[in-house]
């Protein structure tokens, strides 16, 4: 089962911005993860098409399961 956390940006148009790490450390501590989103936008190093990000909206974990069918 792949786990991916998606951390969710307001941009400076008011639009969502996400941004994906793949297999993360769990579990996930809330408090640094609202630290390093803060970080990540005080940095000012990623740039959308709606604007720089702005403010911290939310994160989550997302469980994927996938099922390979051999069609031969």
């Amino acid at each position: 089962m792949a786990k991916t956390l998606e951390l969710e940006f307001g941009t400076e148009l008011g639009k969502t911005a996400r941004i994906s790490v793949e297999n993360p450390k769990e579990p996930v501590d809330e408090e640094v993860l609202k630290l390093s989103m803060a970080q990540i936008i005080a940095s000012d190093v990623f740039s959308t098409n709606s604007g720089k990000l702005a403010d911290v909206k939310g994160a989550r974990i997302v469980e994927r399961n996938v099922t390979d069918y051999e069609l031969v």
